[in-house]
């Protein structure tokens, strides 16, 4: 595992960009003070808090406060695909969007765009480009896992508005986790350190440390936390690693629904090394074919 990550980054390494760094970004602003990105992650929290609050407060007034009991007192196992609960817990990641676009208005240091990318902001193209290759990997792997007999759900929960809702809300989250953690916290770090792979690292280890799973889930999530860290690093953005991790909480998603599949907290050796692998040909994959076809060349208009 540790070998093929070493590969990874050597070869991102050895492909140069025409943009400014990514992970110290940050810097390169006027307005850069070493104490600004702390002021805004505190901002982000603290606004993060209060928007929590309000969810809570919308959902426990339409759905009832069992909805929230279930996401405090409960773990993967407690949820449903088709639940308020599980829709209370994408949104609750999703207003870190939000967060950091105020924060970033309130303390002036560099333009929320920069969050997303040293290439001129967020680029929905490249974004959609990369999807594909994680999706046909993820596709194959499914079919091969469900045939194998390797996947099995206690019940369908298959639903329409679920399957709909999750859809938009899942690559949502997705995107903003990679705002909070390789965007504002990566790029924070970066900034001080001036180390990117520092960065990556420090970030990660806090990545997996705010997922509730097991050892062997918590190792899983650090992997693609450095990977998705190396990915913002070598391609100047968040879009590729936020394609990726969109389509593997997708995949998984869809396999519970259609009763594939289960949540849980725990995850076994068996989907530990799988996941590993399908994460590692993944990422080997698009980062191939991504610099192949220019796709993190493209400059944001």
């Amino acid at each position: 595992m540790l070998i093929c990550i070493k590969k990874i980054y050597k070869y991102m390494t050895e492909n140069e960009n025409k943009f400014p760094d990514y992970v110290t970004f940050p810097r390169t602003f006027p307005e850069y003070k070493w104490y600004k990105p702390l002021i805004s992650i505190v901002l982000v929290l603290v606004l993060y808090i209060i928007f929590q609050i309000i969810l809570a407060v919308v959902f426990s007034a339409i759905y009832g406060s069992a909805v929230i009991d279930r996401i405090v007192n409960g773990g993967y196992e407690t949820l449903n695909t088709s639940d308020s609960s599980v829709y209370f817990s994408y949104l609750g990641i999703v207003i870190f969007i939000p967060a950091i676009y105020i924060a970033s208005k309130i303390v002036r240091d560099r333009p929320f765009s920069s969050y997303a990318s040293s290439r001129g902001g967020w680029n929905w193209k490249i974004y959609f480009k990369c999807l594909l290759v994680p999706l046909a990997i993820y596709l194959v792997y499914s079919i091969i896992s469900v045939v194998t007999g390797k996947e099995s759900g206690s019940s369908t929960q298959v639903s329409v508005i679920a399957l709909l809702l999750s859809s938009i809300l899942i690559p949502a989250q997705c995107i903003a986790e990679e705002y909070a953690f390789r965007g504002l916290l990566m790029q924070s770090l970066g900034s001080w350190f001036k180390i990117p792979i520092l960065a990556i690292i420090i970030q990660t280890i806090i990545f997996a440390m705010v997922h509730p799973y097991n050892s062997l889930g918590v190792i899983t999530i650090a992997v693609s936390g450095i990977i998705f860290g190396l990915f913002a690093w070598r391609t100047n953005g968040l879009e590729a690693g936020a394609a990726i991790h969109s389509i593997n909480n997708l995949m998984s998603f869809y396999m519970v629904a259609l009763g594939l599949g289960s949540l849980s907290s725990t995850v076994s050796f068996n989907d530990f090394i799988s996941d590993i692998l399908i994460t590692l040909v993944t990422a080997i994959a698009l980062y191939y074919i991504g610099n192949k076809k220019g796709w993190f060349d493209e400059k944001t208009s």
